[in-house]
């Protein structure tokens, strides 16, 4: 039986239209794909733009889903998971792009990035700190060493807080001898609660070389040695905190004023306070001077001419509480409204985010801030 050569002569055109057929298929499937790529993701972004993130979120899952390939919309994608405060949704999306073998190193830093603010955000501050840490040597090193300065300061871990401050110095990243002198000051307050005297004093003094011009390390340096009835080195940390910097001295004032009594210095004292007072009136400095100035025929007089220099309800209040006016009864009504309306007047109130507080803090419990706080209180801004 011969092989008929004719069957496979024509069976050449179809085999060659059926392979044309099913590439064309392939083609109009692959600009199918590619059109609904491009559409969900401009939808997407206008959805994002007019500020619909359910929206958006729709439209960029159903863009990945497309082209699961795209790194782009993945970031986009986990971005918005964080935003929307869905941080396990923004942690898979980016574990996910960590996962995959094609990344390139500069987009492989990205996403650790994004997942270590996705653990940041989310409170997880343990596998923040892990993620942030494996950011040394990369682009976005600063970025990292930041967030990791900002947690270990939320976790009172001031031993890391220095260290990575050290390195943003070194970095010229600009200066934090200020902040690590705080950090030294937080380790002496530990020290001094547990009974370490001389190894408070010793951070205290450090904090003072660090940062000469800062007014805590000074304040603080005067407290302690006060406690420990050191009276004339504390009384002479002052002075230096006047020179250094007098215009904190409102927050030293009471204290040099207990100083000074103590070590019988009241009269170098009062001068130090007018001095301070000529320079920047303050009612925390009036009552020192007030306090010490029991010589003096009238030293509650020292409200009135405070009166003369600022229109100030506070001292008003203060004045009229050692006069005699009207029978007792009406003097207490009188005295306990003005005690109302003063009381959020003698507040401190934190210059970045306004968070008030009925005492001076250097690291603003609100914002986290750092020197925050003006030295006079509220009524004096």
């Amino acid at each position: 039986m011969e092989f008929d050569f004719t069957w496979v002569l024509l069976g050449f055109p179809v085999a060659f239209a059926l392979g044309w057929f099913a590439s064309q298929l392939e083609l109009r499937q692959l600009r199918i794909q590619n059109r609904q790529t491009p559409k969900a993701y401009f939808r997407g972004l206008n959805f994002l733009l007019n500020e619909q993130q359910d929206q958006a979120i729709d439209a960029f899952i159903e863009a990945v889903q497309n082209d699961p390939d795209t790194s782009e919309l993945h970031f986009a994608l986990g971005n918005l998971f964080r935003r929307r405060g869905e941080y396990e949704r923004a942690v898979r999306v980016h574990e996910h792009l960590m996962s995959r073998g094609d990344l390139t190193q500069p987009e492989r830093d990205r996403a650790q990035h994004a997942l270590a603010l996705d653990f940041l955000k989310a409170g997880l501050l343990d596998r923040a700190e892990i993620a942030l840490r494996k950011l040394e040597g990369t682009s976005y090193e600063e970025e990292a060493r930041l967030a990791l300065l900002s947690i270990y300061e939320r976790s009172r871990d001031w031993e890391h807080a220095t260290e990575i401050a050290g390195k943003l110095d070194s970095a010229s990243h600009g200066s934090f001898s200020t902040r690590k002198a705080h950090y030294l000051c937080e380790q002496a307050l530990a020290a001094a609660a547990s009974g370490a005297s001389e190894q408070a004093l010793d951070c205290l003094q450090q904090a003072v070389s660090l940062a000469p011009a800062s007014p805590r390390p000074m304040i603080d340096l005067a407290k302690l040695q006060s406690q420990l009835g050191r009276q004339q080195d504390a009384f002479a940390t002052l002075l230096k905190l006047e020179k250094a910097a007098p215009q904190a001295m409102p927050l030293a004032a009471s204290l040099l004023g207990n100083i000074a009594q103590q070590s019988g210095q009241q009269t170098a004292a009062l001068a130090l306070l007018n001095t301070s007072y000529e320079q920047m009136a303050s009612i925390d400095v009036v009552e020192a001077i007030v306090k010490l100035d029991s010589a003096a025929a009238a030293p509650r007089d020292h409200y009135v001419q405070h009166l003369e220099r600022e229109a100030s309800l506070v001292a008003a209040a203060r004045w009229i509480a050692g006069e005699k006016l009207g029978n007792d009864h009406q003097h207490g009504l009188l005295q306990r409204a003005l005690d109302k309306a003063t009381k959020p007047l003698m507040r401190y109130r934190c210059a970045a985010c306004g968070f008030e507080a009925t005492q001076h803090f250097w690291h603003c419990p609100g914002c986290q801030a750092w020197d925050s706080y003006p030295a006079r209180r509220i009524e004096e801004l």
